[in-house]
């Protein structure tokens, strides 16, 4: 007897479901050979293999800029290269991720990104001592190689042989790193002997491989839908508003819709916003246009969908106003003041600010409110 139609049709779904899922990562096993690769790094070399083939061991970790583990791991990596580079080992970096894969609020602990162009920028910043080479959309060494999580190390021996993969040691707080298995490994086979443990398991952010972009899209999408709001301000909330009694870091940007530096840079305020408003931090955009421009100024703020705080100047008296809020500011447009939960200024600037900067001062500022 045949099976009903949509039985037939529920059981090809099925099928079809299962194929659609991404295949299981399974980390290289130990022993294994190490897979080649091909891709750029941010010194404008493109490196395989064979560029390494010198070594007497090659580590390969797996690492990223954003991700706060990773970067709780640097200044080791860094510090392993110069202890261990006289003794035939050599380290390189390679980051896994798709910055299409990457959701705004993923990005609340760096002041950069993934893309190639920003890890040029971090391994400047940082003084890398290694190749950091971009995988991006390629996906094919990480998938190889089975990294997890960034950091994930993998050590291989003079016949490029899997002998140690895993963690870097114990604790991304460096001081209270108890083993150091990365060591460990490394010291055992320059002594030719077998690592005291080969494997461990590898803690850290997910690899943003290019099939997480929906969930990217589903979650601007949710942003995309947000009110967006504005409230008359007058100067004594203007004074409240400088002394940030908050207990948060406050970015503050006055802007007009009539100024062409303040629309320009308006994006960035949204996305900085959007990295960092899960911690001790909030946006506050005042419009400078004169109360009756309120629908105007409504607009602009829809279509920017800034649903931060928004605030306009509810009096007639501009220099009153601003006066209130910096009685040092010259009225100059755009206008933006970084202030510190005790009201410290942490930036400043009159005319078009420094995104790159302003993050800056914002991770540097919230560096440990995770850990209160």
């Amino acid at each position: 007897m045949k099976a009903p139609l949509f039985l037939l049709s529920f059981a090809w779904l099925a099928v079809a479901a299962v194929a659609a899922e991404p295949a299981p990562i399974q980390t290289l096993a130990l022993g294994s050979k190490a897979p080649d690769f091909k891709l750029p790094g941010v010194d404008g070399r493109t490196y395989t293999l064979k560029d390494f083939a010198r070594a007497k061991i090659l580590v390969i970790v797996f690492t990223c800029n954003h991700c706060p583990t990773a970067q709780a791991y640097e200044e080791r990596l860094k510090r392993l290269v110069r202890e261990y580079k006289d003794k035939g080992v050599a380290l390189v970096g390679i980051s896994p991720n798709d910055p299409a894969g990457l959701r705004l609020d993923e990005l609340g602990y760096t002041d950069l990104s993934d893309s190639f162009e920003e890890m040029k920028l971090r391994a400047k910043d940082r003084q890398f001592n290694f190749p950091y080479l971009f995988e991006g959309d390629r996906t094919g060494a990480s998938r190889a190689y089975g990294a997890t999580a960034t950091p994930h190390a993998f050590v291989f021996d003079a016949e490029r042989k899997l002998r140690y993969v895993g963690r870097i040691d114990d604790s991304e707080r460096e001081p209270l790193a108890k083993t150091y298995d990365l060591r460990n490994a490394l010291d055992a086979l320059l002594a030719g002997r077998e690592p005291p443990v080969a494997q461990t398991r590898a803690f850290g952010c997910s690899i943003k491989w290019s099939d997480k972009a929906d969930s990217v899209k589903k979650f601007m999408d949710k942003l995309a839908a947000e009110p967006v709001g504005v409230e008359m301000t007058d100067a004594e909330a203007l004074r409240a508003l400088r002394k940030n009694d908050s207990g948060k870091v406050r970015l503050v940007n006055f802007w007009a819709t009539w100024c062409g530096p303040c629309i320009t840079e308006f994006p960035e305020l949204v996305t900085i916003n959007r990295m960092y408003r899960r911690r001790a931090f909030e946006l506050v955009t005042v419009s400078a246009n004169f109360p009756d421009e309120k629908k105007e100024a409504l607009d602009f703020l829809q279509k920017n969908q800034a649903s931060n705080r928004n605030l306009l100047f509810a009096d007639t008296d501009k220099y009153k106003l601003m006066a209130a809020f910096d009685p040092q500011w010259n009225a100059a447009l755009p206008y933006t003041m970084l202030i510190g939960p005790g009201g410290e200024v942490l930036y400043k600037v009159q005319g078009e600010m420094d995104p790159l900067a302003v993050k800056r001062a914002i991770v540097r500022t919230l560096k440990e409110d995770r850990f209160k």
